[in-house]
């Protein structure tokens, strides 16, 4: 028994729980939105259990192929991978494994679900992670491209049909990871930059990185602001929403005008809650 908690201790560390966490809260965001008249718990739950294998199975893979750039970085060499706890060859198997359940899994529920599910898949593990996350800093947009599917997926599970508000959630989430990756970016500077990795503070310098940041959540805010308002929420979670994202946009200035570490960091944390008490909103919202 204390072997089998150790391992699963080991393989919650490699899904990035929080990260996982928050995108399988838009996947429930982008389904809620459609406000389906009568939702089946299978139907939740299958959307739950699907997003979560293929989420987690997408990260597991991830920090295989990473595993030697996490080695060089003071942040991320106490991984499992770099420290030698998993072996390569277990943690390729388990991503392997959660990423065929999960897709797998979604195609039974619903084709085009499980096609969107299995996009995002490809997007962020292909495309991004394999080809050019180590080539160039532009490789960010593709990461938010799959920062975006789950929304999308959700959406497409619960409306049908991939829709112009299915288009707005999923570029919500596609200008809002520049906030949550270039602020990262900044503050970890060095340790990329020892892994070889090109970021756009290294590529493009802090201040434009800043002001790409500043635009970038103004475009998110005012996209999901936009959806939120075509789906029909109500004006008190509209209301709190606005407060929300001038909250955002004001760090984010704060940033530009003023930078310091402590704004960068105060930034980089309220994104993730921004974008979480987004998704609640609207699930709440559609209750």
């Amino acid at each position: 028994m204390a072997v089998f908690k150790e391992k699963l201790h080991l393989y919650w560390q490699l899904i990035k729980s929080l990260q996982t966490g928050l995108l399988l809260a838009t996947g429930l965001a982008g389904y809620m939105s459609a406000r389906c008249p009568v939702t089946h718990w299978t139907t939740l739950l299958g959307l739950s259990c699907s997003l979560f294998l293929s989420i987690s199975g997408s990260t597991v893979l991830n920090m295989w192929f990473d595993r030697d750039i996490d080695a060089r970085m003071p942040r991320t060499c106490r991984r499992p991978l770099p420290a030698g706890t998993v072996s390569p060859t277990e943690a390729l198997l388990l991503g392997l494994a959660l990423a065929a359940a999960g897709v797998g899994w979604a195609l039974a529920l619903d084709w085009l679900y499980g096609l969107v599910v299995f996009a995002g898949l490809f997007f962020d593990v292909v495309v991004y992670t394999i080809w050019l996350k180590r080539r160039t800093p532009w490789s960010i947009v593709w990461g938010g491209i799959a920062g975006g599917m789950p929304i999308l997926a959700g959406r497409a599970l619960g409306a049908g049909a991939i829709d112009w508000i299915s288009a707005l959630l999923a570029l919500a989430i596609l200008f809002w990871i520049p906030t949550h990756i270039m602020t990262f970016s900044m503050r970890y500077f060095k340790d990329y930059q020892s892994a070889g990795v090109p970021t756009f503070p290294a590529v493009y310098g802090f201040q434009v990185t800043r002001l790409v940041i500043t635009l970038s959540s103004l475009a998110a805010a005012l996209c999901i602001g936009l959806a939120l308002v075509s789906i029909g929420m109500a004006w008190g979670y509209l209301r709190l929403l606005a407060v929300l994202s001038a909250g955002l946009l004001l760090i984010a200035a704060t940033s530009l005008a003023r930078p310091s570490e402590r704004v960068n960091l105060g930034l980089f944390k309220y994104a993730s809650l921004y974008m979480l008490s987004s998704m609640l909103l609207l699930i709440v919202d559609a209750l």
